[in-house]
């Protein structure tokens, strides 16, 4: 399953923050990188893999965010906008006039599906959900193997009857975006290690993510029943990451929220203004993904980094400032 990966260690795909660089050294330290897709079109995504080919020979996993299509709520989004006006208006700005849908799904999505054909990666990873039969079938015939994130067994099971190679547990704890199908349906919250004991009946292997931040934490969750263990908040201040400045600082305070507020899904973020604004009242994904980012640059702007998006998990204030590939050498159980 893993074939040239010495060490079972994954470097999760972060939207944003990790690189072609950063995939590249964690395959070459014998981990497994990952690039991340969520917010990139098909040439994008095309142009990231060339680039890691031409800094590694062994094999890395790309991740897609299936999410079903946006359900737009013109009502809902108008109210959302009236929730953030007060704050750019501190900064002296404007919010937009209405949200756009700047990161559709790979589902329905012909010119990603096309551009994974043409280039053939080893592993194509989901979250949010799963794609269309047809991509599905398209994907497996191609060669790909096909890992898709759970945050339950109802997840796990659906993964598993989709013909899916690997399992995700993601835990509570972790950082960045939930992958839970539905935002709005049931969440049990489990940790990672539940989480992982809970899926390993179903006899696929997984990978467990969520606060793995050294290797007693890698050997716990391989100890749960974890075939390799899956880090992002432990690469984000690898010099090959693309983690802005002040995320970087921010890591050492280490306390966290899950938040709706940013992007309109749950996802865990370092507790900053962005966080303390009530979720309650907001825009569906990725309209309010939409407005957060403007917010975020107005703010930036007038010298206040409060508004970032700086995704990370429960175990954030024990990342540590080194490469990539000594970070892979120092979990890997």
């Amino acid at each position: 399953m893993f074939d040239d990966v010495i060490h079972p260690v994954v470097q999760a795909p972060m939207a944003g923050t990790s690189t072609p660089e950063l995939a590249a050294a964690v395959c070459n330290a014998g981990g497994l990188g990952f690039l991340a897709f969520g917010a990139l079109d098909a040439a994008s995504a095309g142009r990231a893999i060339r680039a890691v080919r031409q800094g590694t020979d062994r094999m890395f996993g790309v991740n897609l965010f299936c999410h079903a299509p946006a359900a737009r709520d013109p009502s809902r989004e108008a109210g959302w906008i009236d929730v953030l006006r007060p704050v750019f208006t501190r900064f002296g700005a404007e919010p937009p006039a209405a949200l756009s849908e700047i990161y559709p799904s790979f589902r329905g999505n012909d010119a990603m599906l096309a551009m994974l054909l043409a280039e053939r990666p080893a592993i194509v990873g989901c979250h949010f959900g799963l794609p269309e039969p047809g991509q599905i079938a398209a994907l497996k015939a191609a060669g790909c193997r096909l890992w898709a994130t759970a945050t339950s067994v109802a997840e796990g099971q659906a993964i598993r009857d989709a013909g899916f190679d690997v399992i995700v547990a993601q835990g509570w704890e972790a950082g960045g975006h939930r992958g839970i199908f539905d935002p709005d349906g049931p969440d049990a919250r489990l940790n990672q290690a539940a989480l992982v004991r809970a899926l390993v009946p179903l006899g696929l292997p997984v990978v467990a993510a969520g606060a793995i931040m050294d290797r007693a934490a890698a050997r716990a969750a391989m100890a749960a029943g974890a075939v390799a263990v899956q880090c992002g908040t432990a690469f984000l201040r690898a010099p090959e990451s693309a983690t802005p400045p002040a995320h970087r600082a921010a890591l050492s305070g280490g306390q966290t929220a899950m938040t709706r507020a940013i992007s309109g899904r749950p996802a865990r973020c370092l507790v900053n203004d962005f966080t303390a604004i009530d979720d309650r009242a907001v825009a569906g994904y990725p309209m309010a993904y939409d407005i957060g980012k403007v917010l975020n640059a107005a703010a930036k702007a007038r010298g206040n980094d409060g508004y970032g998006a700086f995704w990370a998990g429960t175990g954030a204030a024990a990342s540590v400032a080194r490469p990539a590939a000594d970070t892979v050498l120092a979990i890997s159980p």
